[in-house]
């Protein structure tokens, strides 16, 4: 099998959360296997490459992010062997497989951990953690006032089996998720042969879990009482995140891809809303793409989206490196309902579809974007299990609304998702099977079908992916750019129509437009349009 050197660097990524993509067995959990009997609808969809979430042994407090092992399958979600049968599945279909990789922290249950929490302060075992003494007489006091991203303080005190309090460990996330001590040589070497592990298997990538977060300021210094504990938003700065440290890591591990054949490619999740800095992860020597969190935190506003679009191409473009673009993910509200929901909010994420896909570089799926599905508002509050929830002392839903399972079929639940009569792990809603890709496959106007149409075009059109743009003259509310040779991408932001000057033909829309005539054409309110000049 021939693939396309440096596909990274215009490819389009599927991402799956294993959990909710297809569940083979009824236990109401998605699973390689799953997966692997619907790849040909993903090869008909048009992706270059699939990325999957954590499938590694893992208790699940975090969705899989806290993993227990790293080199073998959770049993809920099939073995080792299941994986190999998947990557060689999607290589015979020419789908490229990333996997994810959680550096920052691990699960509580790993064996690292348990055996320091058995062993003594000061031990080895203690030092591939970040443990410390409290602050106060009696240590009852946590080492600072750093906070968990999920809620809550970011310190947990141990305690010995008969109740006495001891040290402190450091966790960012969940208290089942202990941050490595990343300046202790053993964690180094643990990940270089985790990563070897895989590539020997055959991946085509990792996606870089907290890629921002593994070194801390030594001194770990309090922060601002108001700062906020999980987005760098351009002039926040928190001591542990985007340390210069980081990099370090990364050129150590270009260099063992790089031992690999077949164009091996690292993205990192940084969320880090700054440009400049989210580029030097991309350097020559460090990874290769990182995800575009300032694009998609951007709100629906033409100005805004201009301005992300012109500093992510001059600041990538500095260190040679392609952007990404993305509009949703496992971790962020779906963005139809981000958009405004309903009727509208469909509307925009189609638009921003087109947009996305027009831009240079790659860009990333999540899975039921295509099938335009938004966010689930109302699940149970039984069924929820995102750790935020409990965290926040049930005062934030957290990130379950974007993981429900997907429709495949129409029908009552699970809308073939599993086999007939099982339960999913999180419900899914009444109506669900109207979305499904079965109620969408070849019926013109659907946004499965705009999805397929538009990802077909972009590997045909020598115009899309990676390349130079140049913006043109529109009216207010409207972008309006070329990409070479003579491939036009319009798109209104404004609620009221707009006129473009255009000529030649219609490629692809993602609502209902007309022409283009005498030299211009009308464009309604949130929609976008690509036009062959």
């Amino acid at each position: 099998m021939e693939l396309q050197a440096h596909w990274w660097r215009d490819a389009a990524i599927y991402q799956i959360y294993v959990r909710s993509f297809a569940d083979s067995n009824g236990d109401g959990e998605g699973d390689l296997a799953g997966i692997r009997e619907r790849l040909p609808h993903l090869s008909e969809l048009g992706v270059d490459a699939i990325w999957l979430t954590p499938f590694y042994v893992s208790p699940l407090a975090d969705g899989g992010y806290d993993v227990a092992d790293y080199r073998d399958v959770d049993p809920r979600f099939g073995t080792l062997e299941d994986f190999d049968a998947l990557l060689a599945a999607a290589h015979d279909l020419d789908l490229r497989v990333i996997i994810d990789i959680v550096p920052n922290h691990s699960s509580s249950a790993h064996r690292w951990f348990r055996e320091a929490v058995a062993a003594e302060p000061g031990s080895p075992e203690r030092a591939r953690y970040l443990f410390r003494d409290g602050l106060g007489p009696d240590g009852e006091q946590p080492p600072n006032n750093w906070k968990s991203i999920f809620g809550g303080p970011a310190w947990t005190r141990l305690k010995r089996p008969d109740g006495t309090p001891e040290q402190w460990y450091l966790h960012l996330f969940d208290a089942e998720q202990p941050d490595f001590d990343w300046t202790n040589p053993e964690v180094h070497d643990e990940f270089d042969d985790v990563l070897r592990f895989w590539l020997e298997r055959g991946v085509d990538g990792f996606r870089i879990d907290v890629a921002h977060g593994m070194v801390k300021d030594p001194a770990l210094p309090d922060i601002a009482e108001n700062a906020k504990a999980d987005l760098l938003d351009g002039s926040t700065t928190l001591p542990y995140f985007d340390q210069d440290g980081v990099h370090e890591i990364y050129r150590r591990w270009a260099a063992i891809v790089a031992e690999y054949p077949g164009d091996r490619a690292m993205v990192a999740e940084a969320w880090v809303e700054d440009a400049d800095r989210i580029a030097r992860y991309l350097r020559p020597d460090e990874l290769h793409q990182a995800f575009n969190f300032e694009y998609l935190t951007a709100p629906w506003e033409a100005g805004r989206l201009r301005e992300v679009v012109d500093r992510s191409l001059a600041a990538n473009g500095a260190v040679g490196a392609p952007s990404t673009w993305v509009l949703s993910n496992h971790d962020v509200t779906r963005h139809v309902t981000r958009f405004g929901g309903g009727e509208q909010g469909l509307r925009r994420a189609r638009a921003a579809t087109l947009l996305m896909l027009a831009l240079p570089g790659s860009v990333y799926l999540y899975q039921g974007e295509e099938l335009g599905l938004p966010e689930v508002t109302d699940l149970p509050e039984d069924a929820l299990q995102d750790p935020t929830w409990e965290r926040s002392g049930r005062t934030e839903r957290g990130r379950d609304g974007c993981r429900v399972p997907l429709p495949w079929t129409e029908g009552p639940s699970p809308c073939g998702f599993g086999p007939e009569g099982s339960e999913p792990w999180l419900p899914l809603p009444e109506g669900w099977g109207g979305l499904s890709r079965a109620s969408q496959r070849g019926v013109e106007g659907s946004t499965l079908e705009l999805y397929r149409h538009a990802l077909r075009l972009r590997r045909e059109l020598e115009a899309l992916g990676d390349g130079p743009m140049t913006w043109l003259d529109a009216p207010e509310n409207v972008l309006y750019f070329e990409r070479e040779p003579g491939v036009r991408c319009a798109v209104n932001l404004g609620e009221e129509p707009a006129e473009i000057a255009a000529d030649g033909e219609v490629l692809a829309a993602s609502g209902t437009v007309e022409g283009p005539s005498g030299g211009s054409l009308t464009l309604p309110g949130d929609t976008a349009v690509w036009i062959r000049a």
